[in-house]
């Protein structure tokens, strides 16, 4: 064999051994954040369990000014269970068989994925699993979706090497916001978004800012007090939190500590301006403080529910350093 014809055999195999690791790579999932696919033939989804994922999968978000769903549904007989109907991060595969069954297939059809299978014998059957596996199945897909909004953040981050020294943290903020005011242990990130903007708070406040037993009302005065630096454009206009609306708090876990999360409305003090936030004070014993990242938007008569899942993915990929400075600066 001459040497041409050994190179040329030797690009055939180096060509075909890439070819099939690419035809081995699973397909990448597609399709917009907070949207999931339900295969489930026509007759059951325009009956009782259709109403059941309805009710479920697109009950109304919390916190926002107006209702949205919690998820936008496409629904597809079962016949299409292939093709485009498979490239979704969430699926659930709702059918009548002769075995009643409930089953997570991570990755079935493509990457990242999560497929739920749900079946029974009979409709009654069908309702008692989804009641039954709702909860885990919600939080699932919740985090896939966090899981993703970060992979895109990642593709073009905000350098914070001045949060990491002066917060002790790392957090993932997309390059596309912007610092617009900063001042001892606390910064104000904004991005410009068509129908307004959204924004970021990071900041540290002492430990006993706030009380156990008091916690969800020190929250709100906390936030208020912080609030003055979030001025409007007239005079006198600043941030306070909705009296209107009853804000929702809850204990929750960010970076494995105990935080506070709350959800409500904000408003401008003096002016017109509103808007959803989410607030969550983590409570960082080894660095004697509390820790506050917020996010909150302003899209008048836009849907809000997208760009406030962008903030909460932001926050969520906070990580608490040690050893870090913080003293409380007195005003």
């Amino acid at each position: 064999m001459n040497k041409a014809h050994f190179l040329c055999l030797l690009l055939s195999v180096v060509l075909f051994s890439c070819f099939k690791k690419e035809a081995d790579l699973p397909r990448k999932t597609t399709g917009k954040i907070n949207t999931i696919s339900v295969i489930i033939d026509d007759q059951l989804w325009n009956g009782e369990i259709g109403d059941s994922i309805r009710n479920k999968f697109a009950s109304p978000v919390i916190g926002l000014p107006e209702e949205e769903p919690l998820f936008t549904i496409n629904q597809y007989p079962v016949k299409l269970l292939e093709g485009f109907a498979t490239d979704s991060r969430a699926i659930l595969v709702i059918k009548k068989e002769a075995e009643n069954k409930f089953e997570i297939k991570e990755n079935q059809y493509a990457s990242p994925q999560n497929v739920f299978h749900i079946s029974g014998k009979t409709a009654t059957e069908i309702l008692q699993l989804l009641e039954e596996h709702t909860p885990e199945i919600i939080y699932r897909i919740e985090q896939g979706e966090i899981a993703e909004s970060q992979r895109i953040n990642k593709k073009a981050l905000l350098q914070t090497t001045s949060f990491k020294k002066e917060f002790q943290l790392t957090i993932q903020v997309p390059s596309d916001f912007e610092q617009v005011l900063r001042k001892p242990n606390f910064v104000w990130l904004k991005k410009k978004i068509i129908s307004g903007s959204s924004s970021l708070l990071l900041y540290q406040v002492p430990l006993n800012t706030i009380t156990t037993s008091n916690a969800a009302i020190d929250i709100l005065t906390m936030r208020d007090s912080i609030g003055k630096y979030i001025k409007g454009t007239e005079p006198n206009t600043y941030m306070i939190s909705e009296t209107g609306y009853t804000p929702y708090f809850f204990k929750s876990k960010i970076d494995n500590r105990l935080a506070y999360e709350t959800r409500g409305t904000w408003q401008l003090q003096n002016d017109y301006m509103s808007g959803p936030f989410i607030n969550y004070t983590i409570v960082d014993t080894t660095n004697h403080r509390l820790l506050v990242l917020e996010g909150f938007c302003y899209s008048p008569s836009k849907e809000k529910r997208d760009v406030m899942h962008e903030l909460e993915a932001i926050i969520h990929s906070v990580h608490l350093l040690k050893n870090n400075t913080f003293t409380p600066h007195k005003k």
